[in-house]
């Protein structure tokens, strides 16, 4: 059988588009989108990157890495570009900064699948342990994790234990840790939160607000090997504080309702 030029090219085209679609087909086929919140971590994407690819490759959650940069303003965004050549990862960019709340909302706004995983880029905690959550997600709309032996500083332990004591006076959620980053959740679960400044907070009380249930489990924790914290005594004890206040107004007004019948009309 004879082929002209216009048929070998036809056909070379027709390959080609099934073998993007392929690649396509792959790289869309994830059960969970990875949020990871970027402001001025340039000394840490490099370790964040060798230890996704690590991850990725030996977990058998089929999953991808969603980058947010927070108005980064030191280089960090360039080195995240280079990073999302590999097929999985993605980012998005801020025009600025806007804050730890809005990026973790971006990345749940852009989720297309089913589980969306957070963690900070600081890696304190593990990608490594999702595996750990992702056995329980099945049962519940969030699983959380606690970090049972921190590696912090003495002063960002007490600021975290008073922030914590705080937010349980105040809501009674029963969280363990609620600064602990890592965190599976449901996206439809996810997608309902109703989200405010300072919303990172009181996820896992946001989603029981809507009658979902969670689950805590303890997570290793890493001392910061690069980059400096984001946080200080105003973002760990006194905004948290206000951020109670305003959780607990919204919830005493949080609309629930049940549709027990409709007509067929």
């Amino acid at each position: 059988m004879r082929y002209n030029l216009h048929s070998i090219k036809y056909i070379s085209l027709c390959v080609l588009k099934k073998i993007e679609e392929s690649k396509n087909k792959m790289i869309n086929n994830k059960r969970m989108t990875i949020i990871v919140p970027v402001y001025n971590e340039i000394d840490n994407l490099e370790r964040i990157e060798k230890t996704f690819v690590d991850y990725l490759q030996q977990s058998d959650t089929a999953s991808k890495v969603l980058f947010v940069d927070d108005g980064s303003a030191d280089g960090s965004l360039d080195a995240i570009v280079e990073i999302c050549k590999k097929p999985e990862f993605g980012y998005l960019k801020f025009d600025k900064n806007y804050g730890l709340s809005s990026a973790i909302k971006a990345g749940i706004d852009y989720c297309d699948t089913e589980l969306i995983g957070y963690i900070d880029a600081d890696l304190q905690t593990t990608p490594f342990d999702f595996d750990l959550l992702l056995k329980e997600i099945d049962l519940h709309d969030a699983v959380i994790g606690f970090r049972g032996k921190r590696k912090d500083t003495w002063s960002k332990k007490i600021q975290s234990k008073i922030a914590n004591a705080i937010r349980r006076t105040l809501i009674d959620d029963g969280v363990i840790d609620t600064g602990c980053p890592l965190k599976v959740l449901k996206s439809d679960a996810a997608k309902k939160i109703p989200f405010f400044d300072g919303m990172h907070r009181f996820m896992p009380a946001l989603i029981q607000l809507q009658g979902g249930t969670i689950r805590q489990m303890q997570v290793q924790h890493f001392e910061r090997t690069a980059g400096e914290s984001k946080f200080n005594i105003f973002n760990r004890s006194i905004k948290p504080l206000q951020d109670a206040f305003a959780y607990r107004w919204m919830r005493s007004r949080y609309i629930h309702y049940r549709v027990e019948e409709r007509s067929s009309n």
